[in-house]
């Protein structure tokens, strides 16, 4: 089947918005329906995308395009077709992107199913022969039975391939987390899972559902192509897709108590009574230990940041958690403690953050809470260092654990910027004075005097000056700071105003290397 096949189907409506001729006569492979910002390794050569522009918003829509059609260029993709539901047309912005890659675009009516585009596809692909290769009616009719059940993945999953023989099958997020897998097949770790996800070599059928965050999206995978006919995956990821959407209207209600219990932590004098009823409605023993992560990511689309940490606890294998936001809207989770520590979520998170690499994902661990009393120290522990996650790396994805916050330099990254900034202004004074050279000639002298134990000859060594004028900047920075670099304390806060200069200013300036002397 060609794509102009495709285009040319009076049933469906399509409406050609860019191409070029000979475009239109490539061979159709297959069809993935996605939502993702960065579609690339969902999508093999050939294949037809369906998108229903969830990704796109008006607020830097011309990048979003960019990267969404740049990365359908990499991919092969034969043709995309975008819904017109979402926003009511195709924005120009991905019309102006598609035409500058030479990727064919065409609008798909809000009115028409992309079920119906990928049912003509398949058929055209396998022949009206696979009509007859869908589920059979009494298996269609005992799937549905268990979604009407709440029945998991895992048992739909083997209800579904029951009757397809030697056939394996998992369903897998984004991040590589086995949702459910078919009887006897092997454990897949996560990096290997998210590899067989984007290399293409088996069969991947999206389960598509609005309700869960990109981090959370289930996909059903066969190593074996060619086993199950085509129909049939698509309707047991339809069947997937309602079991999801079943779990996400439960797990509204669970946010709901774990707002309310994430209020009652930011509440200091909240009785431990109280907290211990909280815990108990969202499911987690009265009693600790427990652990508290927070995570957010900028980002303003609502439920993203609970979205990710959910995915991030359950990849951990932290069992019951209860995950929800905070009233100023960050999202945490309160998991209880096992032997192991959190360590599992930090492990993970790489792996998490890779299911949206465009969005920043920060997140921050507090130390273990022995009880209900200690959860509020524990919280503020993990913003402590989801401050310190944030400082460090603003523009990618990380996660600190407060007990990795052991020095100095480590402690102060979770201090907020104007904090910093006001103190650094405050103990240097003058010598940040970027328009006074000399002023600068002292900072650097400071900086190296401090780095090697106030030592006066191994700082002129390093600097390459006259012990004398060392002794001389020295009395100079006193006299501009009000301190004393004898003493200890005083050495301390210069030190500490260096830190909180700039992220930068953590590094040991005994690593670099020397300029010119400034006399």
């Amino acid at each position: 089947m060609h794509v102009d096949h495709l285009l040319e189907d009076e049933s469906l409506g399509l409406r050609l918005l860019w191409a070029e001729e000979p475009q239109l006569t490539r061979e159709i492979s297959g069809v993935t329906a996605t939502d993702l910002e960065d579609p690339a390794r969902f999508v093999r050569p050939g294949e037809v995308v369906l998108s229903g522009l969830v990704w796109w918003t008006a607020e830097g829509g011309r990048d979003k395009a960019e990267r969404f059609v740049a990365a359908l260029r990499t991919a092969g993709a034969a043709v995309l077709l975008a819904g017109e539901e979402t926003h009511g047309s195709v924005p120009d912005d991905l019309i102006e992107a598609c035409a500058r890659h030479r990727v064919p675009l065409a609008a798909v009516p809000a009115h028409i199913m992309f079920r119906a585009i990928t049912d003509t596809v398949y058929f055209q692909q396998w022949g009206e022969l696979n009509r007859l290769h869908a589920l059979p009616e009494n298996v269609r009719v005992r799937l549905s039975r268990l979604v009407a059940q709440d029945a998991g993945p895992d048992v739909i999953v083997a209800s579904a391939f029951a009757h397809v023989d030697r056939a394996t099958a998992y369903v897998f997020t984004p991040a590589g987390r086995t949702v459910a897998a078919t009887e006897g097949a092997r454990p897949v770790l996560p990096r290997e899972a998210v590899a067989l996800l984007a290399d293409g070599a088996g069969i991947t059928v999206s389960v598509d559902s609005d309700a869960v965050s990109p981090y959370e999206r289930w996909h059903l995978y066969l190593p074996e192509p060619g086993g199950t006919p085509p129909r049939m995956l698509h309707e047991i990821a339809a069947i997937l897709a309602r079991c999801q959407e079943s779990r996400a209207r439960r797990r509204a209600a669970e946010h709901q108590a774990a707002d309310e219990l994430g209020t009652l932590l930011c509440a200091p004098g909240a009785e431990v009574a109280t907290v211990e009823g909280a815990l108990r409605t969202c499911g987690l023993p009265a009693q600790g230990p427990y652990r508290v992560i927070v995570a957010e990511t900028g980002s303003q689309r609502a439920g993203l940041a609970e979205g990710a940490l959910t995915e991030a606890v359950a990849h951990a294998g932290r069992g019951r958690a209860s995950v929800g936001r905070l009233p100023d809207g960050t999202a945490f989770a309160v998991v209880p403690e096992t032997a192991d520590d959190a360590g599992g979520c930090a492990e993970f998170w790489p792996l998490v953050a890779g299911c949206e690499p465009s969005v920043p994902l920060h997140g921050g661990i507090g130390s273990a809470a022995d009880g209900p009393q200690d959860l509020n120290g524990a919280l503020s522990e993990a913003r402590y260092a989801l401050a310190s996650a944030r400082t460090t790396a603003p523009d990618s994805s990380s996660v600190v654990d407060s007990s990795s916050l052991t020095g100095l330099d480590t402690l102060l990254t979770g201090i907020p910027a104007e904090v910093r900034t006001a103190y650094s202004s405050t103990v240097l004074g003058p010598l940040l004075d970027t328009r006074n050279a000399s002023a600068a000639a002292l900072l650097k002298t400071l900086e190296t005097f401090l780095a090697h134990d106030g030592s006066w000859a191994r700082t002129a060594e390093v600097l390459h000056l006259h012990v004398n004028t060392v002794h001389y900047r020295i009395q100079r920075i006193e006299h501009f700071t009000g301190r004393d670099l004898s003493r200890l304390y005083d050495r301390l806060d210069l030190r500490a105003a260096l830190l909180c200069r700039t992220p930068s200013a953590t590094s040991d300036p005994r690593a670099r290397s020397s300029t010119s002397p400034a006399r």
